[in-house]
């Protein structure tokens, strides 16, 4: 099970470690008992960044290269015998990877999982950083 401190949470959610220890004391978001610092379930966190996700407003131009990076948690990831579909919430934007079930199960791709999309044309690729 993926875990994240509170400042990873927050930078991943685009708030303060603040607003996320608020959370925590609020109950929106639950922290892991243990020794050591304060963690965060990564399913949690991601169902969280589902929530808060937003759409930019309509006509709001956007530059974008032809190699953007989304970083991003794993919401989601739907596999058969050869292929799966990998869903990932980076920031307001939903962004949709469909690669080989191999490849998603090499990564260790589940919910919560600290993820980014490299987009180039139609492809999207999906890397995990180094642990």
């Amino acid at each position: 099970m993926p875990k994240y401190r509170i400042s990873q949470a927050a930078t991943l959610l685009g708030v303060s470690d603040d607003t996320v220890r608020r959370w925590i004391d609020t109950g929106r978001l639950g922290a892991l008992n243990g020794d050591g610092p304060t963690m965060i379930d990564g399913a949690d966190l991601a169902a969280l960044t589902q929530q808060l996700a937003t759409a930019p407003a309509l006509g709001a131009s956007v530059a974008e290269s032809a190699r953007n990076r989304f970083t991003g948690l794993v919401t989601k990831v739907v596999k058969d015998g050869v292929m799966a579909q990998v869903d990932l919430q980076c920031g307001p934007f939903r962004v949709v990877s469909l690669m080989s079930a191999e490849a998603a199960s090499e990564l260790g791709l589940e919910p919560g999982v600290l993820a980014t999309a490299s987009i180039k044309a139609t492809n999207v690729v999906v890397e995990v950083p180094d642990a």
